[in-house]
């Protein structure tokens, strides 16, 4: 536990880095909701109906990115089992299950991962609890970690509460602060508290592994978009946010020619209405007489403004967002036409192989955390406990259950073990099949036996009705 005076020392440093994050990681909140700022290129003393345009002229491509790793990602079950004394398979991952489904992660699960994603880091808080353990995931924005040699534990994290409370993680307690904004001190709202392990009960979980994010390259040369710059390039908005500016602004100028320059206008040269009412008749009249000096008069028009460029332009930004973050490019641009489920696989392919790296690296922090719930309840969790990740490929079903089959048949692997290979299938519907199975199975033996006793199959059956094994007296 720290003392006082260490204490204070680590909430100030963790604090100053917390503030440093945030600025860093707000830009990249407003990307990922569509409140990133106005292009730049609008003047100040823009008309009304120009700001309005620009207002809504933010097509938020990153959020469709967003949601399509996201939905993609989802955590069905633990799978391990280890051999008892008695030589019995024993389940040890259905506790760490149950603590995971009591703390309703089946739902903040998917927070998890958008956190994830948007900022490349997220954390997961793992504390003792009555009657479970309590499982919680923590935003960047409102957790920092620090970290010494070990990079899976922290030395210590420091998260913000609501109600103006902080808490400090260390290697035994957890620490509630209060924070004095005008004087900036510290103050213990309650007294430190056991979290039940030996260690920070902090995991990260990171989009990517990155061994440079520590020793990043300063850019060579200053941005220059009025401070709303960040030097995060973990994530998935980071490499996005300057394709997103080029796609404001091209709806902006979109928008903009629609409202301006998009329809035919007429001109006149040698006659001026005299008042409004003149020219808004002028305006909608299909036909125009003129009764004085008709040979200094001239009408014409100007051809409206083609949108297709403008249109290509943003199409073209679409596509190469879809290919910088192997989203399916019918995902960004709306066209799906007839394709069947070979050619939606085949088109879904990259993002398909995104998935899979990113399950591998999840599911080590997944495990981790399985492992933290496993020393708060003092039940062992092997290193090799795997984490179930549900199928949520383009495949067909049918295919899927063929080669399913396929592989019971031909290559002779036990059917029970291919179940939790079914898509859609949780893990607690194949511990209900696994239940029933093993049902069936002994009112099946049971059924064997009398109908053998009943036919008289030659077994000698001893004075209590027992069927005899061959060589054994009665």
């Amino acid at each position: 536990m720290l003392a006082a005076a260490d204490l204070l020392s680590v909430v100030n440093e963790a604090y100053g880095i917390q503030e440093r994050e945030r600025v860093e990681l707000d830009v990249l909140r407003r990307y990922a909701t569509g409140k990133q700022p106005l292009p730049l290129v609008i003047p100040a003393d823009a008309p009304p109906e120009v700001r309005e345009m620009a207002r809504i002229a933010r097509i938020n491509l990153v959020a469709i990115v967003l949601n399509s790793l996201t939905e993609s990602l989802y955590l069905d079950g633990l799978r391990t089992t280890e051999v008892d004394e008695s030589g019995d398979q024993q389940d040890v991952s259905l506790p760490v299950w149950d603590v995971w489904q009591a703390n309703r992660l089946d739902r903040g699960q998917a927070g998890l991962y958008r956190a994830t994603f948007t900022y490349g880091t997220a954390y997961m808080v793992v504390t003792a609890g009555r009657p479970v353990p309590v499982v919680r995931p923590v935003s960047p924005r409102a957790m920092t970690a620090v970290y010494g040699d070990d990079p899976d534990w922290p030395l210590f994290a420091l998260e913000r509460r609501r109600g103006g409370l902080w808490r400090l993680y260390d290697d035994t307690h957890v620490h509630t602060l209060k924070r004095d904004p005008d004087r900036g001190g510290w103050e213990l709202a309650a007294e430190a508290a056991e979290h039940g392990l030996s260690y920070c009960p902090v995991i990260r979980y990171r989009d990517a592994e990155d061994l440079d994010e520590e020793d990043e390259a300063p850019p060579l040369v200053p941005d220059a978009r009025g401070g709303r710059a960040t030097q995060v390039v973990a994530g998935q908005v980071a490499p996005l946010m300057t394709l997103q500016d080029q796609a404001d602004v091209t709806t902006f100028t979109l928008k903009s020619a629609e409202w301006y320059s998009a329809f035919r206008q007429r001109w006149i040269v040698g006659w001026t209405p005299e008042n409004r009412t003149d020219k808004m008749r002028a305006g909608a009249s299909q036909m125009w007489t003129f009764e004085e000096n008709p040979e200094d008069v001239k009408l014409g028009e100007f051809s409206e403004t083609t949108l297709d460029g403008y249109l290509r332009s943003r199409e073209a930004v679409l596509k190469y967002a879809a290919t910088l973050s192997q989203t399916p490019v019918h995902e960004l641009i709306g066209e799906l036409v007839n394709l069947s489920a070979e050619a939606l696989a085949a088109a879904e392919a990259g993002r398909d192989r995104k998935v899979e790296l990113r399950k591998t690296g999840l599911g080590e922090s997944h495990e981790q955390t399985a492992q933290a719930i496993g020393d708060l309840l003092g039940v062992d969790v092997p290193d090799d406990i795997q984490v179930v990740w549900r199928d949520t490929s383009a495949r067909a079903f049918g295919a899927i259950v063929d080669g399913l089959g396929k592989l019971a048949q031909m290559l002779g692997i036990p059917q029970q073990e291919l179940w939790d290979r079914v898509p859609g299938v949780t893990q607690q519907t194949v511990r209900r099949w696994k239940a029933v199975a093993a049902q069936g199975d002994a009112l099946g033996n049971l059924t064997a036996l009398l109908e053998r006793q009943a036919a008289g199959g030659g077994e000698r059956v001893s004075a209590g009705g027992l069927i005899l094994p061959p060589g054994v007296a009665a």
